[in-house]
């Protein structure tokens, strides 16, 4: 008899990715969570926001007596890879899983696969692998096919979708659970491949797991070592590093996060899609690649602006193929994680002005020709028709970092990136020869005309801190970033009082807010109700702003205490309940890790770098890559 899979907190989730799409896999060795072929498909298990007759595969020891499975007694990730081992010990032997999503090829155009490799440790151990494939988040029943192969395959097919699943022998009951039991002794593995193809096309040859094993080790550490950090708490950015990169599709997008529906508040109606490109994010995600020595998704990052954007026509929010179409839909089929309805597909803030959006482009690609991608007559024409638009438009109120779904507001930190958009234009382009002079001091005067308005109009004059929107008096943790983004400096009275005054006022439980939330329907800023949990970005843009006006140990302490905050595999949500000590909001979470990234080198700069991994660490690792590859 089959349970329904228990209870589990979103920080136990492990994830997989081939930077294409990704899967979640829980501590018991169930995946819940899946889109295929690509972050933005619809998903084949979705069990994560629902319940086992939503779609799972589950890989464990196995259970008969209807107890739950056990979670992983140790699990990691092999080095600086997303490869994850899990070891579950029973009483008659240890069983070790390694599960990965393989590496993208050269030509990106690989169906997208999850292969899970499963050996007995020791002694002789019961394994059950459970494979319940749902089209559609868990709407549709997929017809279920034996294939003779030659070896055990299922195929799993709802136009336009099918997926193959090869190994070992599963039976099918009336309601499409797949079923398969094996005993292994120590030394023996058993090996499962899930494939995607269009439906229309042939069945997929069956890969090769221990090679491909090999393969996907050796491009997540190859990738690793391009980077250039060797500061303080190096694990910490690399893992969140690793994360970001699991983000950046291969046709440029960059997704915000590879889940939908997460809950900012358990139980509450704040759940969104976040499986789509955020200018803004992608931006943000791209810069602290950079700024880490990490070009290459730069390069293509920037080609996806090209072929994508439109200024006269820009919305915060695509599709990873550029498409504009992102209407909000609700799954009602699915009750929601920990019963927190509605469950959304696509995203509604996708035609919302927000205005901030001007400055994260012209900034990050300001900062790639600095790093080393060469001038674009392409991108120098953009930067200028997007700073064009900013000129038209950025007296206009707008939704925000933040997108809200109430009444635009002039919001200040909007106008600030709107500073920022003209300021890092205006900067590449006096280097270019040719230009025309007038475009200059235009944009000169316009820089100046943003920075007096922002500090007129954006400041609560009796207190000396800077506003949520102009006239206001409510703080907005984005205002940290004003010192960040050069539009004043560090040591300016007004910014310390407005950094001072958020870790003050803007806290809970010493961790920061995106703004104040009330319970009181019709009382947010944001148009909706209730309370939700601290934006974990937000507390690094704090820990980096303490660093900055000198307040290190505070800096410091709160970083060190952040990094606790991260799940067993270094990992973070969009947002920390410290009341219920629980990560809430989509996971992983690009905007938390690659803030962390960030904070990293500012926090502690004068801490000595980080010695080598130690070597008894390493001949671990590898001993465990020897157990599985020469099974």
């Amino acid at each position: 008899m089959l349970r329904a899979p228990a209870p589990f907190r979103i920080e136990d989730l492990a994830l997989l990715g081939n930077t294409r799409t990704a899967a979640l896999v829980r501590p018991d060795g169930a995946i819940n969570f899946a889109c295929l072929p690509d972050f933005d498909s619809p998903a084949v298990f979705t069990a994560m926001l629902g319940g086992e007759e939503h779609g799972f595969w589950r890989i464990g020891p196995a259970v008969y007596d209807g107890s739950p499975p056990p979670s992983a007694d140790r699990r990691q990730y092999l080095g600086d890879t997303l490869v994850l081992r899990s070891e579950f010990d029973t009483g008659t032997g240890t069983l070790a899983i390694t599960d990965f999503m393989p590496a993208p090829t050269v030509t990106d155009d690989a169906e997208p696969q999850i292969i899970r490799i499963v050996e007995c440790l020791n002694g002789v151990v019961q394994v059950a692998s459970v494979f319940r494939p749902r089209a559609d988040y868990g709407a549709t029943t997929p017809r279920i096919e034996r294939v003779n192969h030659g070896t055990p395959r299922l195929s799993a097919t709802s136009y336009p979708d099918s997926v193959w699943l090869d190994g070992a022998h599963h039976t099918v009951n009336g309601s499409g659970v797949c079923r398969a039991d094996i005993t292994l002794h120590a030394g023996q593995s058993s090996t499962f491949a899930l494939t995607w193809t269009p439906s229309h096309r042939p069945a997929p040859i069956p890969p090769d797991p221990f090679a491909e094993l090999d393969a996907t080790v050796e491009y997540w550490e190859e990738w690793v070592r391009a980077c250039t950090y060797r500061g303080p708490y190096r694990e910490a950015v690399v893992r969140s590093l690793l994360t970001l990169k699991a983000l950046c599709h291969p046709g440029g997008g960059v997704v915000a996060a590879p889940t939908t529906s997460l809950p900012e508040q358990l139980g509450g109606e704040r759940q969104w899609d976040y499986r789509f490109v955020w200018l803004r994010d992608s931006a943000l995600t791209i810069a602290s690649l950079i700024r880490h020595g990490l070009l290459e998704e730069a390069r293509r990052w920037r080609q996806w602006l090209l072929n994508t954007v439109t200024p006269e026509r820009l919305q915060p929010i695509y599709r990873l193929n550029g498409d504009t179409d992102l209407d909000e839909e609700v799954l009602d089929h699915l009750p929601g994680y920990e019963n927190s309805r509605p469950v959304r597909i696509g995203n509604g803030a996708a035609g919302q002005l927000q205005l901030d959006v001007f400055g994260e482009l012209a900034d990050t690609l300001l900062l790639a020709e600095d790093a080393g991608l060469p001038p674009h007559p392409q991108i120098d024409a953009l930067l200028l028709a997007l700073t064009e638009q900013v000129e038209r438009r950025w007296r206009e109120p707008d939704e925000g970092i933040w997108e809200i779904r109430g009444r635009a507001q002039h919001f200040t930190h909007s106008k600030v990136m709107c500073w920022v958009a003209v300021d890092r234009t205006l900067r590449l382009l006096e280097r270019r020869s040719g230009i025309d002079h007038a475009v200059l001091v235009r944009l000169a005067a316009l820089r100046e005309e943003i920075h007096h308005d922002v500090c007129t109009l954006g400041i609560d004059a009796d207190r000396g801190v800077f506003t949520q929107y102009y006239g206001g008096q409510a703080l907005d943790a984005s205002l940290l970033l004003l010192p960040q983004v050069g539009f004043l400096p560090a040591d300016d009275k007004r910014v310390i009082a407005t950094t001072e005054a958020i870790q003050r006022d803007l806290t809970e439980h010493g961790l920061v807010l995106r703004y104040a939330t009330h319970e009181e329907p019709g009382s947010n800023v944001d148009g909706l109700a209730g309370h939700e949990g601290a934006f974990l970005a937000c507390s690094f843009w704090l820990s980096d702003n303490l660093a900055a006006i000198g307040r290190t140990d505070e800096a410091r302490e709160l970083f060190d205490r952040l990094l606790t905050l991260r799940s067993d595999l270094g990992l973070l949500a969009e947002e920390y309940n410290p009341r219920l000590r629980r990560q809430v909001g989509n996971y992983t979470q690009g905007f938390s890790h690659w803030t962390l990234a960030d904070a990293a080198p500012r926090v502690a700069p004068g801490l000595q770098r980080p010695q080598p991994v130690p070597p008894a660490f390493r001949a671990a690792i590898e001993r465990s890559r020897r157990a599985v590859v020469g099974a």
